[in-house]
């Protein structure tokens, strides 16, 4: 047997002991930035979208922001998350420029081009400076929104009074603008937030405070926004603002099924991986698994993970 014909035979081998080994729940290789091994219960649908995700790769692209404040993440490149593909099955995937990168989107514009544009699109950082051309750029390279990150404005990128402008300047893009504020910020800003010419996507379920999110004045606004048909919610990070905690955040329930209730056309859910607000990483697989207690319908989990991440980010809408 020649030395091709017998690496090529190990490489089948290898990818069915993968198969089988997810199939029956315990994934062969442990995923980086993420805990345990098994594989989902809940089985993902044909192109399923992890709406949320970061890639750092200091190697290639040095944070902008060095030090402990940049939160650089290790074992996060493009290969360490096909791993994480691989364990919940999803396919398509969309890329956010993490903090530690500034306006850097290097990083994401190449995460794009690795994973391929059929299957993945990107939300960058920008300041007001940003030209027509770099935007241009941007397009070309799969990005469909700006993401504001304001929660912490001692370690923050951009600021809130870039918010409007810059909404300005890409509404003619089509894109949209992913905000990550706390829920004190989001009742400040309510006024600026509903008067944005772009749809707007809240971060990590509207970062709602416990212990009672839904009586939050921030709930209120987040749902008046919801009812006017333009505004998304990513339902991610559940692991941010419970007081329960792993496995179940069963205090984030109520908050999800709120959400659902008033537009399941406009609900999308990511993995946050690598979670870099977490020390101790968690599960993937039961961050994955929430989906069927917070949607069992499977109608609905499969309009989440794969009509609306469509209609929001472009994707070729499934057969």
């Amino acid at each position: 047997m020649d030395s091709i014909r017998r690496r090529t035979i190990l490489a089948g081998a290898g990818l069915a002991a993968l198969t089988a080994s997810v199939t029956t729940g315990h994934a062969q290789q442990a995923v980086p930035n993420s805990a345990g091994t098994e594989a989902p219960k809940l089985k993902a649908p044909a192109h399923a979208c992890d709406c949320h995700m970061h890639i750092y790769d200091g190697e290639r692209f040095p944070p902008a922001r060095p030090g402990p404040q940049s939160r650089m993440q290790s074992n996060a490149t493009v290969a360490d998350y096909r791993l994480l593909q691989r364990r919940n099955g999803t396919t398509r995937t969309v890329i956010v420029t993490p903090a530690a990168y500034v306006t850097d989107n290097r990083v994401t514009l190449d995460g794009i081009a690795q994973l391929g544009r059929t299957n993945t699109r990107g939300v960058a950082v920008v300041h007001p400076t940003v030209t027509d051309a770099e935007l241009k750029t941007l397009a070309e390279g799969g990005i469909r929104g700006i993401r504001f990150t304001v929660f912490d404005p001692a370690s923050a990128a951009v600021s809130i009074d870039m918010i409007e402008p810059l909404a300005k300047r890409v509404a003619d893009l089509g894109w949209h603008l992913q905000i990550h504020m706390r829920g004190d910020q989001i009742v400040e800003n309510a006024d600026m937030l509903q008067r944005l010419p772009t749809p707007v996507v809240f971060d990590h379920m509207g970062r709602l405070p416990q212990p009672t999110p839904l009586d939050h004045p921030a709930y209120k606004i987040i749902r008046a926004m919801l009812d006017k048909g333009r505004t998304w919610m990513k339902l991610s990070g559940a692991y941010m603002d419970t007081k329960v905690g792993a496995p179940a955040y069963a205090d984030k329930l109520p908050v999800v099924q709120a959400y659902l209730k008033a537009a399941p056309e406009r609900m999308v859910w990511g993995s946050d991986w690598p979670h870099p607000t977490e020390k101790e990483k968690p599960n993937d697989a039961t961050l994955f698994d929430l989906l069927s207690e917070w949607a069992p319908d499977t109608a609905l989990r499969e309009r989440i993970l794969v009509a609306n991440p469509e209609a929001l980010y472009g994707f070729v809408k499934a057969a």
